[in-house]
């Protein structure tokens, strides 16, 4: 067949991230659980009759870099000549798909008139699918899968559009929560049904020939322009050492070690050097592990480029057989989300000397607790899940964002949502002043969200981090404050370990108290006028500006308006510059030349 003209093929590239993004549209309108319905803890993609990931919606990087595989895992139980229309095969093993048992992966055949066309793909994090805690993520007391929930591999749930009974029902026996799991697995499969029809239509519209013959050109233009950008990476061996804080009480930090190659057009990440697999729920399954690395490479070489299968093949992912980023089975990995930020952070570190300009800082850690217990209002067990998602590390040449996800597309559930669906009342919902890494261009600040919780039986299972490792800062910048988590917060407050499994009483709080974000550049280099914005907006305090940026705040008296005296002076924070270029000399003559590469630095004491 010919080439297909450009003019065609930018159409059907179009309405291939169009169906990605109707089937997104259509979980997001019909979930049950907050998490995919405020949170968008899920994603979806386009894959063509081989299997191979050809479009992707706007969401989760650590579930479409497993994507791929577990697409090709569900195709090797269940190959293509045993599929018909109408059948959907389910998994959430966690090597098969993306590394814990609350990722449901449900895969979905598109026939045309008897012909396989391609396939649409859908994962979504389910509320609890049983286990040691509610939620399915406990860190403490966790030594193999079996203990974190139910484990599915590759099955047809769906057989030719009929919902097969019994195994729904053996999934609904093995939740706290059976309404929300299969109402979001239901939604999952009517999303799926409209990506299939969409397929269809294309297909009908252009001719399969065409259409297959479009996928193939997309997929290699991506990998091709992904080659392409590599390049522009200049060749060498790039390491980097970060740690996460633990692997629950009393246990010692996890080392994130990576080797980063760039040879010409293609690139080797290489974790050899990270710490061996953990006898609890800290582990990360290859897939995930690969998920994080590929989106740290898309975001530094072609980030506005395609997600595809092209975009993956220049880049190989390696770790140890055994490391905690590449367990043995039945290792445990329910709380494994916790370590993405580390894996997609570190290789941002390795890469930061070869592309100084295209980086960022170490961004604000997000947490993930989930709590269970008895709502007396309801009277009926819940489960809450909470992402508290905080500020994002500076770069070249702007400052982080504040309250954001970073490594992966999701959301801050709304106070709104939390409140009107779970024995909760959100009391404080607020960005940190000071906690802020400082720089040329600062991180953006920590996120503090209090939650008292009207629950008998209170069970919190909490999973947060850098409480110890701050987030580095680049090329001068500071770390961003450390994190904590604390019950009841004040006078006779209790701290709590940012792994740990514990019980709360029914009004206790729960405050969530997130590290700040890394700082970019000498601090001393940043504008006045920029810090001095920062202390209006209370970002920052007059004594950090003094203490951090050597900048002199003071209140002078100018003109001002005010509604009946409009000539009266009124108090304002202004710059002293004239102290300010004092402070700046003398602390500038006393500052140790700082490493132009990052690294990792602990929470003083």
């Amino acid at each position: 067949m010919a080439p297909v003209d450009p003019i065609t093929l930018g159409v059907i590239w179009g309405a291939l991230q169009s169906i990605a993004v109707e089937v997104g549209t259509t979980v997001h309108r019909t979930a049950y659980s907050e998490q995919a319905r405020e949170g968008q803890d899920f994603s979806v993609a386009v894959f063509d009759r081989a299997g191979r990931m050809v479009a992707q919606g706007p969401y989760s990087p650590g579930h479409m870099g497993a994507m791929s595989f577990a697409v090709r895992n569900a195709l090797a139980a269940h190959p293509v000549e045993t599929l018909r229309p109408g059948d959907a095969i389910l998994l959430n093993d966690p090597l098969l798909g993306s590394g814990h048992l609350p990722d449901f992966f449900i895969t979905q055949p598109a026939f045309h008139q008897g012909e396989l066309i391609g396939f649409a793909v859908n994962i979504l994090h389910h509320t609890d699918v049983g286990g040691q805690r509610p939620g399915s993520q406990g860190v403490e007391g966790i030594f193999d899968y079996f203990q974190e929930g139910l484990r599915i591999p590759p099955t047809k749930v769906w057989k030719q559009y009929e919902e097969q009974e019994g195994i729904v029902g053996i999934i609904a026996a093995n939740t706290r929560t059976p309404e929300k799991v299969l109402g979001d697995l239901r939604a999952q499969r009517s999303a799926l049904r409209v990506g299939e029809l969409r397929l269809v239509e294309l297909v009908e519209r252009y001719g399969r020939a065409m259409v297959f013959a479009a996928m193939d050109e997309i997929v290699a233009r991506t990998e091709a322009n992904m080659r392409a950008a590599i390049r522009g990476v200049p060749d060498g061996a790039y390491t980097f050492e970060d740690f996460l804080d633990d692997y629950g009480p009393g246990t010692e930090p996890l080392r994130v070690f990576v080797t980063v190659t760039v040879d010409g057009d293609s690139m080797v990440i290489d974790y050899e050097g990270s710490s061996p697999q953990t006898p609890s729920g800290m582990n990360s399954y290859i897939n995930y592990t690969r998920s994080y690395s590929y989106a740290a490479v898309k975001c530094l070489t072609d980030p506005f480029g395609p997600m595809n299968e092209g975009a993956l093949r220049p880049i190989a992912v390696r770790a140890p057989a055994g490391s905690f980023l590449n367990p043995r089975p039945p290792a445990g990995g329910g709380p494994r989300a916790i370590i993405c930020y580390r894996t997609f952070e570190a290789v941002i570190g390795a890469l930061a000397r070869a592309v100084p300009e295209r980086v960022a800082a170490a961004s604000s850690h997000f947490a993930n607790p989930t709590f269970g217990g008895w709502d007396r209002r309801r009277q009926r067990r819940f489960v809450a899940y909470e992402l508290v998602l905080s500020g994002t590390g500076a770069r070249a040449t702007t400052d982080g964002c504040e309250a954001m996800a970073n490594a992966f597309n999701a959301s801050n559930i709304p106070v709104e949502a939390q409140e009107a669906n779970q024995p909760i009342i959100v009391e404080r919902f607020e960005l940190i002043r000071d906690s802020a890494g400082a720089g040329r261009f600062r991180g953006g600040c920590g996120v503090r969200r209090d939650m008292r919780f009207l629950a008998d039986e209170g069970k919190l299972t909490n999973l947060s981090e850098r409480q110890r490792f701050r987030p580095y800062g680049l090329f001068g910048g500071e770390p961003g404050a450390p994190a904590r988590t604390v019950i009841n917060p004040g006078p006779g407050e209790e701290i709590v370990h940012g792994k740990e499994s514990r019980e709360f009483a029914y009004g206790d709080v729960v405050s969530f108290q997130q590290s700040g974000a890394g700082g970019y550049g000498d601090p001393l280099a940043r504008d006045p006028r920029r810090v001095l914005e920062d202390v209006l907006d209370d970002y920052v305090s007059v004594e950090a500006a003094r203490a951090e940026y050597g900048v002199v705040i003071i209140a002078g008296d100018v003109e001002g308006a005010n509604i009946g005296r409009p000539s009266a002076p009124t108090a304002e924070l202004v710059v002293d510059e004239e102290a300010t270029d004092a402070l700046r000399r003398r602390l500038g003559s006393h500052a140790v030349p700082s490493a132009r590469h990052p690294r990792a630095e602990p929470a003083r004491e």
